[in-house]
């Protein structure tokens, strides 16, 4: 008997992620886009590790929020299996667990590895793939957020005048984690989404 089948388009889970500068609205669209995901009946949780950001929405949306202020990777995937009977995870952001696990590493690398950071990644790299395979495992669809570097450029408004701009670059988070995501959009300051990457091929 074959293990091949006929491919089919099911109704899959999206995995979405936002990234952008401070201000540019991640945490609004990844609410608004939810609300929009899980329809009338459906249920919305928050794994905010912000400090209560999310709640300063709680008037336009209607969502449970778990204050996870110590966003360790073990915890953030504690919380991901814990909103397993909702619809739609939003998680507020990434950024804040792949911050504590690069402090995790060096510390690993100077007690544990004579200094040598690359080392000490052989304890770091599986912790991080755990919190890829939560992301993939669970049932509903997920919005994740991240924080960005940031840095300034120059550029000419319409009265020709010279004015800074801020540009956000590459997410904060773990080296390729753009390839376990179905779309990637980043939000400018203007609060424009500009979709880099999607698999549905309809935006």
């Amino acid at each position: 008997m074959s293990n091949f089948k006929k491919a089919t388009k099911e109704a899959a889970k999206l995995r979405l992620a936002l990234f952008g500068v401070s201000g540019s609205g991640k945490t609004y669209t990844a609410l608004r886009i939810g609300t929009g995901l899980a329809g009338e009946k459906g249920k919305i949780a928050v794994i905010d590790t912000e400090r209560n950001t999310a709640c300063k929405y709680s008037d336009r949306f209607d969502f449970d929020v778990c204050d996870a202020r110590k966003p360790s990777i073990e915890n953030l995937k504690m919380f991901i299996e814990d909103a397993k009977s909702y619809d739609v995870l939003i998680i507020d952001s990434m950024t804040h667990a792949w911050i504590e696990l690069l402090q995790e590493v060096e510390k690993l690398a100077k007690t544990k590895f004579g200094g040598n950071t690359w080392s000490a990644w052989s304890e770091g790299t599986p912790k991080q793939m755990s919190l890829v395979n939560a992301l993939l495992d669970f049932p509903g669809h997920i919005i994740a957020t991240m924080r960005v570097e940031t840095n300034w450029t120059t550029t000419i408004n319409d009265k020709g005048k010279v004015v800074p701009v801020r540009v956000g670059e590459a997410p904060k988070q773990g080296k390729g984690i753009e390839y376990e995501f179905d779309m990637l959009m980043q939000l400018s300051p203007e609060h424009d989404g500009l979709v880099l990457k999607d698999r549905t091929g309809k935006f």
